[in-house]
């Protein structure tokens, strides 16, 4: 296939060498709004680079990872040309667009992937199946993680949509995917705690929510934009047969304080990229897979729409002080 990645900033170097390595792909032609940031990248993988107009006018799958502003339009480019579409979240940045997107992708017939790549690893696969099977038994509560190591530059956060769309919208995604559950209300709050430059586009760096789940099961989620040792993403598990963890082992950016206890014995996860670097080549892997037509999308638009809709009533919880039923955002 000839597959077209456009974006080639921190993610989409990471997605070039995975698709430049794949049997499925027999050209990758990179595209950019910075062209020459294009060419260095595609020469680095052996690949070819090209404006986007000419990169999508002979591609057979488009991978989407450029900034989050331009989303919605790469997708609705794909669809016009009836392409195989693999899309970062989010589909687009603002909820209204969102519908409207997954309107035209499920009347399209289209084959579209959202990147939620935390379905794709292997701790929470497990976990996963864990539920699904029931050896975990009766599902009481969810623990979860979103720590970034550092914040992002200043210029990233106007465009970002807020902590809880930006970095949140993962926890959203992954608590459905794990319980196969949806959320049904979102009780949020949060604060500046250390980064005034958020407070300067009405954001926050830190945060905390509680899930009510439609299976009955509660899930809690902390969200923080700075967690010096480094990346922690985690999700805990608790049943009536069994406790589990994901995430958890001797690269996890904690340490114990109790005595002769050695936690962690080895150098923390330095960032999202490297943490799940294996999850982000496995979906790219599915989606290949998807573009040929041998499997449905594993990640749905409508799926994306469910995780954006849970953010946005994260975020009117914490606006407005008071739980928010997911089903007010319509």
């Amino acid at each position: 296939m000839k597959v077209c990645l456009i974006g080639a900033g921190r993610i989409g170097q990471l997605h070039a060498r995975t698709l430049a390595a794949d049997p499925h792909t027999s050209e990758l032609v990179v595209a950019d709004a910075d062209a020459e940031r294009a060419r260095v990248l595609a020469d680095k993988v052996g690949a070819r680079h090209a404006a986007v107009d000419e990169a999508l006018g002979t591609a057979d799958a488009l991978v989407i990872a450029a900034a989050t502003d331009a989303h919605a339009q790469l997708v609705r480019r794909g669809l016009e040309r009836r392409v195989p579409t693999f899309c970062e979240k989010p589909l687009a940045r603002e909820l209204d667009e969102t519908l409207e997107l997954v309107s035209l992708v499920e009347d399209s017939g289209v084959p579209l992937q959202v990147g939620f790549q935390r379905r794709f690893d292997a701790g929470y696969a497990e976990a996963r199946r864990l539920v699904a099977s029931g050896e975990l038994g009766v599902l009481y509560c969810v623990r979860l993680a979103s720590h970034d190591p550092e914040p992002p530059h200043e210029a990233y956060i106007p465009t970002s949509g807020g902590l809880f769309r930006d970095l949140s919208i993962h926890d959203f995604d992954i608590i459905r995917w794990l319980t196969g559950a949806e959320v049904e209300e979102v009780y949020a709050d949060g604060a500046v705690r250390n980064f005034e430059v958020f407070a300067r586009y009405d954001d926050i760096d830190t945060a905390v929510a509680t899930l009510r789940m439609s299976d009955g099961s509660l899930a809690v989620l902390t969200a923080a934009r700075h967690d010096p040792p480094g990346c922690d993403v985690r999700a805990e598990l608790f049943g009536s047969r069994d406790s589990i963890s994901v995430g958890l082992g001797p690269r996890t950016p904690l340490r114990s304080v109790d005595p002769g206890v050695d936690l962690p014995p080895g150098p923390a996860w330095t960032n999202f990229l490297v943490r799940f670097e294996d999850a982000y080549r496995a979906e790219l892997s599915a989606f290949l897979r998807v573009a040929q037509g041998e499997l449905p999308s594993p990640c749905t638009a409508r799926d994306g729409l469910q995780a954006m809709r849970t953010a946005v009533a994260a975020t009117r919880s914490f606006r407005d002080h008071r739980p928010v039923k997911v089903a007010e955002v319509s």
